[in-house]
């Protein structure tokens, strides 16, 4: 965890003295420890994570890379740290605090500037875009987790079955399995919901001739998985097989171009173009994937207008879909690990269409 601080500081644009982190996610990237509440001040030559006395006692076993001061009256305690170090200026992260926080930071530290440009933010987003072999071994760890529980669904799908009633027993098997969370509320949408890309699992039976669309992942120590696959019960009509391999081929070609250096835009039009080709213009809404980590959608994003450039580290869905309003949809997503000169499909379940 020090290392991560130390390349914060080493990124921070000349002028900026100290970094104010009050989110949760941002908080355990640096210190190593989940909490529900904390300030961590950020300065070139030392940090210090606040912290009230729910927390003080784990604080002080598990964070290493700050010194540890328990909460009394945050902001005097702010002001005197920061006088003590000369700042005269803090950046704050502007992706995650609120104009009210912003405000509050404004009002009760008025001898330092709070700055309210982007970029100690852009710094922290770029430091955690690229994960470690620790955070890619979490993210292993949860996506094993998810592909067990896509497994058991399949032997227990069956037509009268409610989507709510899939959901919830995919989301039982995966925490019964060791997950320590849900990286979001479970899709899982059947016949005429499926072209609803986040249609929420509800009371509609599942049927024979329906495709099942399941968007799933688990949390371990923090760090999210994410996969879909789409299955079909009792049998397909050509439509909807021709649209499966439309959605499959479309996401062997992006996962064909992945690499260090290429473009994310790059990527989602290798996709997009051949949806497009095969009559399916406008029935692909969304960008082609994003990066996950600590939350499960981060940037950058595979997408039409995207500006970044895949660079090794980084973990990254692959979800290309068709949806037919009215009719059905279809969407098939994997998560791959961009290395130096490799790319590593961390989803092994089957892409295949599978008629149970």
């Amino acid at each position: 965890m020090k290392d991560r601080i130390q390349e914060l500081v080493r990124r921070l644009p000349q002028g900026i003295d100290a970094v104010l982190v009050t989110s949760s996610c941002n908080r355990y990237y640096f210190t190593g420890m989940r909490s529900s509440a904390g300030t961590l001040l950020i300065t070139r030559e030392k940090s210090y994570f606040i912290i009230d006395f729910r927390y003080i006692e784990l604080a002080k076993r598990v964070v290493r890379n700050c010194e540890v001061i328990l909460q009394d009256d945050l902001n005097r305690q702010l002001e005197e740290l920061m006088k003590r170090h000369g700042i005269r200026n803090a950046a704050v992260e502007t992706s995650y605090l609120t104009m009210g926080g912003y405000n509050a930071f404004v009002r009760d530290l008025p001898g330092v500037e709070i700055l309210p440009g982007e970029e100690a933010d852009k710094a922290i987003l770029a430091l955690r875009a690229a994960k470690d072999q620790e955070e890619l071994a979490n993210i292993r760890a949860a996506q094993k987790i998810a592909e067990e529980g896509f497994l058991h669904i399949l032997n227990y799908i069956r037509p009268g079955l409610t989507e709510r009633q899939v959901a919830i027993e995919l989301e039982h098997e995966m925490l019964i399995r060791g997950a320590e969370g849900l990286s979001f509320s479970t899709i899982c949408v059947s016949g005429v919901n499926s072209s609803l890309p986040h249609g929420v699992p509800g009371e509609k039976a599942i049927c024979a001739g329906d495709f099942v669309t399941m968007d799933f992942g688990v949390k371990i120590n923090g760090y999210c998985s994410d996969m879909t696959r789409t299955i079909a019960v009792g049998h397909v009509t050509d439509e909807m097989a021709r649209v499966y391999d439309t959605v499959l081929s479309a996401q062997l070609a992006a996962l064909d171009i992945v690499r260090a250096g290429v473009p994310c835009v790059e990527v989602d039009a290798a996709a997009r173009n051949l949806i497009d080709a095969a009559g399916y213009k406008g029935c692909f809404g969304h960008g082609l994937g994003h990066s996950l980590g600590l939350e499960i959608h981060e940037d950058p994003r595979f997408a039409p207008k995207s500006q970044a450039v895949c660079i090794p580290g980084m973990v990254m869905t692959v979800e290309p879909g068709v949806y037919l309003e009215g009719k059905f949809g279809c969407r098939i997503e994997d998560m791959v690990y961009i290395g130096e000169t490799e790319v590593e499909n961390l989803t092994h379940s089957p892409k295949e269409l599978i008629v149970l």
